[in-house]
């Protein structure tokens, strides 16, 4: 297999592409409800910004801090980012856009990251987005390759994903079948993208999130 391009582009070009969507936001859609349980529009943006900023060094000492408890940690970023203003949560985003720093872990994690987020801001909003082939099938090829935080190798397997808008499948068994978006939100535990999605599989997929 060719060892894969740098995904750093594709994750810049979609923050730019979150930032240009975010500037006419109203106050209610930056307080409404993201697709993170518990986290508003405006959260998920903070949390974006946070983990953008992260270095491995700075995530080691604050976890520490937070007594190795992810969440807690995770909440206390996006207290610190969201003071002030919706537009002050937006401009630490914005300075984050081209960072090419991250917690410890695969690059593509970033990128599932940004893209992931993304949706889960976008979604509830309204907001539709092209998001770039590449970036979706190597998210995809990614999160179901791994059990890592979202367990997504656990939720698809045993299933054949088919996106029904790109040239993409990959797994074995049952079929479940839908936009790429769709496929990637439901295969990191998303029940909004659930449908979206058809096939024999797709009941088995339901149950598993």
């Amino acid at each position: 297999m060719a060892p894969r391009s740098d995904p750093w582009p594709l994750i810049h070009l979609e923050r730019r592409a979150l930032l240009a969507d975010l500037e006419q936001l109203t106050p209610a859609q930056w307080a409404s409800p993201s697709l993170c349980p518990g986290r508003s529009v405006r959260d998920t943006l903070a949390h974006m910004a946070a983990t953008a900023r992260m270095t491995p060094t700075g995530f080691a000492l604050k976890m520490a801090r937070a007594g190795f408890r992810f969440e807690a940690m995770a909440s206390r970023e996006i207290a610190e980012l969201t003071r002030g203003t919706s537009l002050d949560t937006m401009a630490r985003f914005a300075e984050q856009v081209d960072s090419v720093t991250g917690p410890p872990g695969p690059a593509d994690t970033w990128l599932g990251e940004t893209v992931v987020h993304a949706e889960d801001i976008r979604r509830p909003l309204g907001i539709g987005h092209d998001y770039q082939a590449e970036a979706l099938t190597r998210c995809a090829d990614f999160y179901r390759g791994s059990n890592l935080l979202i367990g997504g190798k656990h939720r698809v397997a045993g299933l054949t994903l088919r996106a029904t808008d790109l040239d993409w499948s990959a797994g074995d068994g049952p079929e479940v079948s839908g936009p790429m978006i769709s496929l990637l939100l439901a295969l990191t535990g998303r029940p909004a993208g659930l449908a979206d999605l058809a096939g024999e599989g797709a009941p088995v997929l339901a149950e598993r999130l």
